[in-house]
């Protein structure tokens, strides 16, 4: 090894300060940001990694945690004794099965495999269960290897040009179903893999609804991976933003819908860099497309809807660190309207966020406990809730103590 590799930081002994500097240079940020996302200075940081500082208490242990984007506690503490996992969630019954059927090929199926009509009718059943289940990924992982067989063997057994860009479309969106399963998920590669083979299988399809959500997928995977791939994110995001945009001026609405989306997803990724401006300028237009869409439209894979903008205001804010802005949005946000069971979780979340950055702990908790009743899978694999709920079992406070020891249990972080 040459010897200005980068240690192991499972390697003994190091630090905990040494592994935060590791973790910080792997994911491409500097002393600067980081401590601009935890609210310390620079100084603080570096005096954190030299090791002139010991480690932090808990709460800011997790929220560095969550600014470094470390899959396990033990990544940053360095004891292996419990794994608590925090940006990875629990691996499903469920995955290795739609694991299987990702990298199968049937290139030695004999079936005819079913029409387009009838592939179209099951994702259009799939992406409703999805919505409406509480415990989606049990549902859409029940679906999803047989439909992305039938998806691979329609594309194996399309006949002309055009019954092949139709099938490409159909496993382009058996690839995005799939990475609303596989997401948060102990399997980074095969996430990755369905990220590519989606956008390979969307561009084959020459639809420009499809490759937009793609993208939409894209951007997502590149800006989850850390602060060193928000460029890349945004390279797919305003690639993809600028190729729609000659469309808009006659698109039907579900153009129109992962247009605006799109726009969305930019203005996120700035507001994690702390672009305050670009970010609401991205929200703006976002807002702008939403407006063009009919009142009761809802985009079936991004939720993108005229409701769901308020959500969106909360997220910016919370990732701008905006406490009273977050709580401010969370108060005129209609989440009632949103008809998409992990979306409204979602939405819960980041209001939870909001709350405790404005130093509402107690609101947080009862704000995660509604994000739990409304879909259990979707608190249970996100790690910003799964942070909040971590650092306030360790609360001051006994009844909050209790409360978040109780939904720490429900979501598998801590066990009974």
């Amino acid at each position: 090894m040459s010897s200005d590799a980068s240690p192991d930081p499972f390697a003994e002994p190091i630090a905990f300060g040494q592994r935060m500097q590791i973790l910080r240079t792997r994911r491409g940020m500097s002393r600067g940001v980081l401590a601009g996302l935890l609210g310390r200075s620079p100084s603080w940081v570096k005096q954190v990694e030299g090791g002139r500082l010991q480690m932090p208490k808990l709460p800011m242990v997790l929220r560095i945690a969550e600014a470094l984007r470390a899959r396990d506690l033990s990544e940053l503490t360095g004891d292996q004794s419990r794994a608590i996992h925090l940006f990875t969630g629990p691996g499903h019954a469920r995955l290795p099965h739609v694991r299987n059927a990702i990298n199968e090929f049937p290139l030695t199926t004999r079936r005819e495999a079913p029409s387009p009509v009838h592939l179209r009718e099951r994702l259009v059943r799939a992406w409703s269960a999805r919505h409406s289940a509480p415990n989606h990924r049990d549902v859409i992982g029940a679906l999803l290897p047989d439909l992305i067989r039938d998806a691979q063997l329609a594309v194996l057994q399309a006949d002309t040009a055009w019954e092949r860009r139709a099938a490409q479309g159909l496993l382009a969106e058996a690839y995005s179903l799939s990475q609303f399963f596989i997401a948060y998920q102990p399997d980074t590669s095969l996430l990755w893999r369905v990220v590519e083979r989606g956008m390979v299988a969307a561009q084959e399809s020459e639809d420009p609804h499809t490759i937009g959500v793609s993208a939409w997928l894209a951007t997502q995977a590149h800006r989850d991976s850390g602060h060193a791939h928000f460029d890349a994110a945004d390279a797919v995001n305003l690639e993809t933003i600028r190729y729609l945009e000659p469309l808009l001026s006659d698109a039907g609405n579900d153009v129109l819908a992962i247009s605006g989306a799109l726009q969305f997803e930019a203005g996120y990724t700035a507001a994690r860099r702390g672009d305050t401006g670009t970010a609401w300028r991205y929200w703006d237009t976002a807002r702008a497309l939403a407006k063009r869409l009919p009142a009761d439209y809802y985009h079936p894979v991004t939720s993108f809807s005229r409701a769901v903008m308020g959500a969106h205001a909360v997220t910016i804010a919370v990732e701008l660190h905006a406490g009273a802005e977050s709580v401010r949005q969370a108060a005129a946000a209609d989440t009632a309207t949103i008809p998409s069971r992990p979306r409204r979780a979602r939405h819960r979340i980041e209001e939870a966020r909001g709350y405790q950055l404005d130093g509402q702990p107690e609101a947080a908790l009862a704000t995660l406990d509604k994000a739990y009743e409304a879909a259990p899978e979707t608190i249970r694999y996100n790690g910003y809730a799964r942070r909040i709920v971590l650092e306030e079992a360790d609360s001051k406070s006994p009844s909050q103590r209790r409360r978040a020891s109780q939904l720490a249990v429900k979501i598998g972080v801590l066990a009974a």
